[in-house]
């Protein structure tokens, strides 16, 4: 650690990431005398923000309703309620507009810098941290924190191949999933909920979508034990994808998880349509007399799914005639059209942004101040926490909401 750099100070944050820089401007900018340090171990801070939404940097999602904001987050949706009543994505709108960042809503709902450069938003962070007087201190591994007996915490850190020790009087975790850390928080007497990765895709071997790779439908309905999601579904080559999986794969990661990734997977390829107006739909197709003499392959009875798929569904029946088919085969394909089963064999990993679930025991936190129950002083936001969201920008909210409710409550 440089010599220029006091061991002294009001309120240090492990973790440069988006919850971290959001709660040292918001503690700095409150009180312009807090000695504020944000130790990172990475050689740079922000990299999530760097490489989120394909380096465009999803900020958050144009949803300003903190009852429905909560319906998308798997987990700390019910603590996440009155956290958003206070800071909300537009209050983080209006926090980067406020520094010149103007962004720009998308037709799903997602939000992203009008630049379309996640270092917009970046630059934005680093230029405002360092306005407001913060300290970042690259390559900086905390080894151990212990709270003193007077109130505030001791640090040992590591940099290069020197350690040292900090002394601060607030401390706030904002590490992500960083194991190490929730190692050091375990021995501040805090409980951490098993960490299981969430947002990923099906890997599915089944010939009725083998070739299949890049057919997508817009609606579908996925099932998987008590779960239900809806929404586009996309093949791939290792099985299945899209929003619906992704939103399904975040619901179900602990009973996925317990399964060893292995459970079976009721499609509705036709959305909301139940069985009996499938059938009637394949009825009128088998009644109507100018299909008498045409295949079933030949085209797809309904428009919403893609004549390829269509094809290797009602592989089955066979070269037939619609003329042909019998009534047992008519229910068995509104059957595979509506409740078509699949076998999951695995996950893949979703790009970059890998997400899980697990954390800092909600239950130790207060919502309010994002301050522990279990240690005076210590603060915690985003990822660290048992937090998690699904795509679409709501990450980026949880980490802004919690780290400015830390920021505020420690720059008092």
């Amino acid at each position: 650690m440089s010599k220029s750099i006091s061991p002294i100070w009001d309120v240090i944050i492990i973790g440069g990431g988006a919850a971290g820089f959001f709660a040292a401007i918001r503690a700095a900018e409150q009180n312009t005398d807090l000695r504020v340090l944000i130790l990172e171990k990475a050689s740079q801070t922000l990299g999530k923000v760097l490489i989120s939404g394909g380096g465009r940097c999803n900020v958050t999602h144009a949803c300003f309703e903190p009852a429905k904001l909560i319906t998308y987050y798997p987990r700390g949706g019910n603590e996440l309620r009155g956290a958003f009543s206070r800071f909300q994505p537009k209050d983080t709108v209006e926090w980067f507009e406020a520094r010149n960042v103007k962004l720009k809503t998308e037709s799903d709902g997602r939000m992203f810098p009008i630049t379309d450069d996640s270092n917009t938003i970046a630059n934005c962070l680093r230029d405002s941290a360092k306005q407001a007087g913060v300290r970042v201190e690259l390559g900086a591994s905390v080894l151990g924190v212990e709270k003193t007996p007077q109130g505030g915490f001791k640090l040992e850190v590591k940099k290069e191949a020197q350690a040292f020790r900090l002394q601060t009087k607030k401390l706030m975790f904002a590490t992500g999933g960083d194991r190490k850390s929730q190692q050091v928080i375990q021995t501040l007497g805090h409980t951490i909920v098993p960490q299981v990765p969430s947002l990923f895709t099906f890997n599915i071997k089944d010939k009725r979508i083998n070739g299949l790779a890049g057919v997508s439908v817009e609606d579908a309905t996925l099932k998987m034990d008590s779960l239900i999601a809806r929404g586009p579904l996309l093949i791939t080559h290792w099985g299945m994808s899209g929003p619906a999986v992704l939103r399904l794969s975040a619901w179900g990661a602990r009973i996925l998880f317990d399964k060893k990734y292995a459970s079976t997977l009721t499609v509705n390829w036709l959305g909301d349509y139940k069985l009996d107006a499938t059938l009637e739909v394949l009825q009128r197709n088998k009644d109507w007399h100018e299909n008498a003499r045409k295949k079933v392959s030949a085209h797809s009875a309904f428009s919403q799914i893609p004549l390829r798929l269509w094809k290797q569904l009602v592989y089955f029946i066979g070269e037939k005639n619609w003329a042909d088919i019998s009534k047992a085969e008519l229910q068995k394909l509104a059957q595979e059209l509506t409740a078509g089963e699949y076998q999951i064999k695995g996950k893949g990993q979703f790009k970059d942004e890998f997400v899980t679930c697990g954390g800092v025991s909600l239950k130790e936190v207060d919502f309010k101040t994002m301050q522990s129950r279990v240690v005076d002083g210590l603060f915690f936001g985003g990822e660290v926490l048992d937090i998690d969201g699904i795509t679409g920008g709501f990450n980026f909210q949880a980490a802004w909401t919690t780290g400015w409710l830390a920021g505020n409550a420690m720059g008092v």
